[in-house]
């Protein structure tokens, strides 16, 4: 067996469970358990036999098997979030039809970047590609042939839930921060405790390179999220958020020129956690890790942490979130635009919503109008990311590759639009026939966007931008298919273009 050497998802873990994790993937009613003895299930579940003339279909050793294990075994296996495991030939026969479902519908694995528009290079992507999707189908659809056990790929050790998943690669975390323990009643409505500790700080300043969070077994299917910032209110230091989780999100690692300030002197600490009780009174401890870079380094470029970004109005002396209102059997789009007062590089986008939210995109309004003879001039418009199939279970980061992380000028608009559905055809709505409005309960609506950036002077700005121009060029000598993605504003793409020939 061999041990796991990087963190798995990449940048970003999606492997905490939220609320009804296994019914937004695999229906209840064919999870493992209640799959043995019903002999109903079994024949529904009854695999075809192999079509005739069918020639070398893929096999479950030799072509199936790694697919799995890179994209889906993390987290079905015994004692982790998926709802059965999937590390043998029996267990993944057995589900063959709902595996090829869920795939082909792109629901697994859960990561719900629309394909077809905005930025598609992520460090943390976990989706499948077409080639892996063809295999499972041809492989489903010649009736599951198992092949040579020997072609088996070796087995993976993935690290049990309460390790520290990032320190195969970071080593144990610098700081812990571990709250008091948490009661959670067995029944009743979402709870939000919260917890404030005094903190001796650092010395001097610090810069963290990564974060993540991890609370007790039984607890893990309870938390939904936790979030963990930090004040210095003798300085005038305005909150920070450091860390934080979320369902089908455990941690943080920024790229290598990334890192989020500690400020040095003595913090309070707080601890903004929301539970729902899920029939069973239990007792949590959460532990929050922290990695830094050593002492004296600072990186390139210094990031907020997760800074929210309200969709819903928010306005001083107004109530929050007046504009959800979402009728029986309805839907609702909203939307909101921020002006940047400076340059801007954003490193992660992470979309928020509850139980009703089915979508969420992040636009850039580029300053500059457009020469227009036929009306009034406009302004370039260019979709940076769009999560067309969000899922409440799996509040996933969508962490950018280095080089097309979004770069965007001063005067840019940043318009976030989301999207509801209170009807039967969203799954996790419990009961349509109510009007939906604002609140913090998982079945209540909300919608924010939680970005990690670094607010750029203009030099700054423009460095990176002749950077980024500098490798385009030298890209353009490269064969196609080892050409690295590079973002680049649309006017500045338009003149590479250009230069190599169109």
């Amino acid at each position: 067996m061999r041990k796991r050497e990087l963190p798995w998802f990449g940048v970003v873990a999606g492997a905490v469970a939220g609320l009804v994790v296994q019914s937004s993937a695999f229906p209840l009613e064919v999870s493992a358990a209640g799959i043995a003895g019903s002999a109903t299930v079994l024949e529904e579940l009854r695999v075809a036999p192999l079509p005739q003339g069918l020639n070398d279909p893929p096999d479950y050793s030799k072509d199936v098997a790694p697919i799995l294990q890179g994209a889906c075994v993390r987290c079905h296996i015994e004692g982790a979030v998926g709802p059965m495991p999937l590390t043998t030939y029996e267990e993944v026969r057995l589900f063959a039809p709902l595996i090829k479902d869920r795939v082909v519908k792109r629901i697994m694995p859960p990561y719900h970047v629309d394909p077809t528009i905005g930025i598609q290079a992520y460090k943390n992507d976990i989706r499948l590609t077409k080639e892996d999707i063809n295999t499972i189908v041809q492989w489903v659809d010649a009736g599951t042939p198992e092949g040579d056990p020997a072609d088996l790929p070796p087995p993976v050790e993935w690290p049990a839930w309460g390790e520290w998943q990032l320190e195969a690669e970071l080593g144990p975390p610098d700081l812990v921060l571990t709250t008091d323990p948490i009661t959670v009643r067995a029944i009743g409505q979402d709870m939000w405790p919260s917890q404030v500790i005094e903190w001796e700080g650092f010395p001097t300043e610090r810069f963290i390179r990564a974060d993540e969070v991890k609370n007790t077994v039984k607890a893990r299917s309870y938390l939904h999220h936790l979030v963990v910032s930090h004040t210095q209110p003798e300085t005038g230091r305005s909150s920070q958020r450091w860390s934080s989780m979320g369902a089908g999100k455990r941690w943080d690692r920024y790229s290598d020129d990334v890192g989020v300030l500690v400020p040095p002197g003595p913090a309070r600490i707080r601890y903004s956690l929301h539970y729902f009780p899920r029939g069973e009174a239990i007792v949590d401890t959460v532990q929050v890790g922290l990695w830094f870079y050593p002492e004296g380094h600072k990186p390139e470029l210094t990031a907020t942490g997760e800074e929210r970004y309200l969709v819903n109005q928010f306005e001083s002396g107004q109530p929050r979130g007046r504009d959800i209102l979402i009728p029986p059997h309805g839907s609702l789009t909203i939307s909101r635009t921020i002006v940047l007062d400076q340059p801007l590089v954003i490193h992660t986008f992470v979309p928020h919503m509850h139980t009703q939210g089915i979508g969420m995109s992040l636009e850039a309004i580029l300053p500059g109008r457009l020469p227009d003879g036929w009306g009034v001039d406009g302004n370039v418009r260019e979709v940076l990311t769009a999560v067309n199939n969000y899922d409440h279970n799996w509040q996933n980061a969508y962490v950018y590759e280095e080089n097309s992380r979004p770069l965007l000028p001063k005067g840019t608009a940043l318009v976030l639009h989301s999207h509801f559905d209170n009807s039967v055809n969203n799954p996790l709505i419990v009961d349509p026939d109510q009007w939906v409005t604002f609140g913090g309960r998982s079945i209540d609506a909300m919608s924010n966007a939680r970005m990690s950036v670094t607010n750029l002077t203009e030099e700054q700005y423009e460095k990176m931008v002749k950077q980024r121009v500098q490798l385009a060029k030298a890209q353009m000598a490269e064969p196609r298919d080892q050409q690295i993605t590079i973002w680049l504003a649309p006017g500045i793409q338009e003149e590479l273009d250009t230069v190599g020939g169109g």
